[in-house]
């Protein structure tokens, strides 16, 4: 749900609101009611985005054009980035591990 993601990312369910209708690549399901579902696929969209935006200092439309110019060689380093900061975590948890 919507609630569920903005809580995922610490921000407020206006700003997903708001990316979903300034980038077409999330495209979450509503139901008769209007209530948003969102896929993993989804999220991952959201999270790049926010990687983007918040994390490296785009304008939405320095991100869209990022999106735009580079498309799939941009989830490919943003899969790198996600998959290094897990090592680190792991590393950093190993350490504190070992200075206990």
């Amino acid at each position: 749900s919507i609630g569920e993601v903005a809580k995922m990312f610490g921000v407020n369910q206006s700003l997903i609101r708001f990316w979903e209708s300034e980038f077409s690549i999330i495209k979450p399901k509503k139901n008769a009611k209007g209530t948003r579902f969102f896929t993993p696929k989804d999220v991952d969209n959201f999270h790049l985005i926010f990687h983007l935006v918040k994390e490296r200092g785009y304008t939405l439309q320095g991100a869209k054009q990022k999106l735009a110019d580079q498309g799939e060689n941009v989830n490919e380093n943003f899969e790198l980035v996600k998959r290094l900061k897990k090592i680190r975590s792991f590393l950093v948890d190993l350490e504190n591990d070992l200075g206990s």
